[in-house]
């Protein structure tokens, strides 16, 4: 049936002409109604909480600092990942709209893996910040300033670009013989390439060299900071100021959890899970990796920064005066 979906069929290469359908969950299809409304809650108030986010650290002059800086990176690239993939999962659930062209799957593929590694460069960088913060407290100024902050930010979003720019070609050398069915929500690398008659090896050991060696050491790095970001603490004497020291890292590290977790889950599962993860459930955590950390990421900053609940106390305190 979902072949007959397909507007083309095809013999032999030709991207410009291609379609392919995008079919949701596999599985869950009658579900897809019921599914779409946690996604489009998520997505909406993702949208939102980010935004808002990056209106307060804008606004404040108080919070123009690094930190802060690369939190609203972070809040920004939540607002790109939402938005490059919950509107086409929610046209699928509601208007059954499975339909996309080649040029625009591979556009979103490289948003998609663009943003990834960009944002995991953020969460090094906000580390570095906290190593920074902890173990030479009198530098932090002379090290983190305006300028070198602003380096770090465009080299993570360059680093990213030049990383991610080889999928498309990756995918463009390929030849199409007529598959045309994703079973997926959205367009991602392995996705496209699985569906071409060459061999798809390079595709392959491309994608594990970029997972190992950009976020794979971009984790390397975040632990190494935070095991002497520990060693620092646990040498000050006073037990105050160690749980002082360990809760300005608490939202990072669980903003952390929360975006590799899943995404290694996710990454591996498609590459190595065969017939162990039953596919509806990678396609299912996938689809809610997308939501719930861009969903949270403001929320767990809004409660664990006093910084920001003083903000918006401040924004709000006037209406409920004239009220």
């Amino acid at each position: 049936m979902l072949q007959e979906m397909a507007p083309f069929s095809y013999n032999h290469t030709n991207t410009q002409d291609m379609w392919y359908v995008l079919i949701g969950i596999p599985g869950l299809e009658d579900s897809h109604p019921w599914i779409s409304i946690p996604i489009c809650s998520m997505y909406v108030l993702a949208v939102i909480g980010n935004s808002f986010l990056i209106f307060l650290i804008v606004t404040e002059r108080s919070l123009h600092e690094p930190m802060y800086f690369f939190l609203s990176m972070l809040a920004s690239a939540d607002v790109l990942l939402s938005t490059a993939t919950a509107p086409k999962m929610l046209a699928i659930f509601w208007f059954q709209s499975m339909d996309i062209s080649f040029g625009s799957c591979v556009s979103q593929m490289f948003f998609i893996h663009f943003i990834f590694v960009a944002e995991s460069a953020i969460l090094l960088a906000m580390a570095f910040d906290r190593y920074v913060a902890i173990c030479h407290p009198l530098r932090y100024t002379t090290i983190l300033t305006s300028s070198a902050t602003g380096k770090i930010g465009i080299a993570a979003v360059v680093r990213s670009f030049f990383i991610c720019l080889p999928f498309i070609f990756l995918v463009y050398r390929l030849r199409y013989c007529g598959r045309n069915i994703i079973p997926h929500s959205y367009c991602e690398h392995m996705g496209i390439a699985r569906l071409a008659c060459d061999s798809i090896k390079v595709n392959i050991i491309y994608g594990l060299t970029v997972a190992l060696l950009s976020t794979g050491l971009d984790i390397v790095f975040i632990i190494m900071s935070y095991t002497m970001i520990l060693c620092t603490v646990f040498q000050i004497p006073s037990w105050a100021a160690r749980f002082k020291a360990l809760n300005t890292c608490a939202s990072h590290i669980c903003v952390i959890l929360m975006f590799y977790a899943p995404a290694f889950f996710s990454f591996f599962a498609h590459r190595f899970g065969g017939k162990t993860i039953p596919h509806h459930i990678h396609i299912l955590v996938a689809n809610l990796y997308v939501v719930v950390p861009p969903m949270l990421n403001p929320i767990i900053y809004g409660v664990k920064t006093k910084q920001f609940q003083d903000r918006v106390m401040s924004l709000f305190s006037p209406i409920s005066t004239c009220c």
